[in-house]
């Protein structure tokens, strides 16, 4: 078994870095942070020149036709560069569920926009109970002439200001679905939530009596569920190798301050307490790279374990990001949480992706469930 990057995804890997580093460097990360959705429609059409906005979709769609462990080494540079905006809601979200329940004319239409950056998009699933459970969807589109009337809201849901259309859970005579709706539609409003992670916007949407035509319906029942926890497998995957890129930048900027920094007339990082603390980040990163990697490659070839091995990632991830961004904090001090310092901008990214697509808890919850039903 080999378990480095081929070739070619090393070469994905290099052009990543290249790209990230010239086109959103940390200056323009916190310019992006100030804005009202993150996010640059002139870096988000050069993410579509570079191929990242179809990374893993069909070449049919102008997209590129790479696998999932291709689209983890790209995510890995987006999350050491700190990359802001709906990379993950519009193509790893709403691009898979595009693509599993579309039909080949809406997947040209809709999937094919994303691919080419001219569209995105997001998924508003969560409600009051904030449960990432599809069954725990409540609000209705009801049967109209020629379509449906849905009301109701949503919360929670990333980077829906901005977005070009949005895709609904919602009921249909009581049955699990999912609606596409354009984001201008008659009765549909955003409206920015708090959130710790600056980079990424949260917001609530309601929906008042907003009709949505009947071809709009993408799938209900057993395929609207399945779709969803599709793109939600595969948005855990991109986001744990996201975080991983984030320890890693966390522990090059931890290790740079601890080698120049002085005490009592030497570098901090000659002192073991410091070189424990290093010790430890590199150990979680170590870590939380192989479950990513793994989960990624499971996923992609459709391994039996491969449902238990991104729940593994992810809440593994999402307890390893975190500590590795107290064990920053810990090493640089107060100089840590200053503005001008960049890894207070990592740790508030690994508090908002712990929560993301379900925290640890809930994974292994989810672990527990896939365990049971397997027996």
């Amino acid at each position: 078994m080999y378990f480095g990057l081929s070739e070619t995804q090393q070469t994905i890997k290099n052009s990543a870095r290249e790209f990230f580093t010239v086109e959103c460097p940390m200056a323009e990360v916190r310019r992006l942070m100030e804005s009202e959705t993150a996010c640059d429609d002139a870096l988000w059409k050069k993410f579509a020149e570079q191929g990242w906005t179809g990374i893993v979709f069909p070449e049919t769609y102008d997209g590129f036709g790479l696998g999932l462990v291709d689209m983890a080494v790209a995510m890995e540079e987006m999350g050491r560069a700190l990359i802001p905006g709906p990379f993950i809601s519009t193509v790893l979200v709403a691009g898979t569920i595009i693509e599993k329940t579309g039909s080949e004319e809406q997947k040209k239409k809709y999937l094919g926009a994303i691919c080419r950056g001219e569209a995105k998009s997001t998924l508003a699933l969560l409600e009051k109970s904030a449960s990432w459970d599809p069954e725990a969807v409540r609000i209705e589109a009801k049967k109209t002439d020629g379509g449906y009337t849905l009301s109701g809201e949503k919360l929670f849901v990333s980077d829906a200001k901005g977005a070009n259309f949005i895709l609904v859970a919602a009921r249909v005579d009581g049955e699990l679905a999912i609606l596409l709706v354009p984001a201008d539609a008659k009765g549909v409003g955003v409206t920015l939530m708090p959130g710790i992670d600056l980079t990424r916007r949260l917001y609530s949407i309601s929906f008042e009596n907003v009709f949505v035509p009947g071809e709009n319906l993408l799938a209900r029942g057993a395929a609207a569920k399945a779709a969803i926890e599709a793109a939600h497998d595969v948005a855990c995957v991109g986001l744990t190798a996201e975080m991983v890129g984030g320890m890693q930048r966390l522990l090059d900027l931890t290790v740079e301050y601890a080698k120049t920094r002085k005490q009592f007339g030497k570098p901090i990082g000659t002192f073991q307490a410091v070189q424990h603390q290093c010790a430890d980040m590199l150990f979680l990163l170590e870590g939380a790279r192989s479950a990513a990697y793994y989960a990624a490659w499971a996923l992609e070839e459709n391994q039996p374990d491969a449902r238990s091995a991104v729940s593994v990632a992810k809440a593994y991830a999402s307890e390893g990001y975190r500590d590795a961004g107290n064990h920053a904090i810990q090493v640089q001090g107060g100089m840590g949480f200053t503005w001008e310092n960049d890894s207070h901008l990592y740790y508030r990214r690994a508090k908002g992706s712990e929560t993301a697509f379900g925290d640890a808890t809930f994974h292994r919850e989810r672990i527990a469930k896939v365990l049971i039903d397997s027996k």
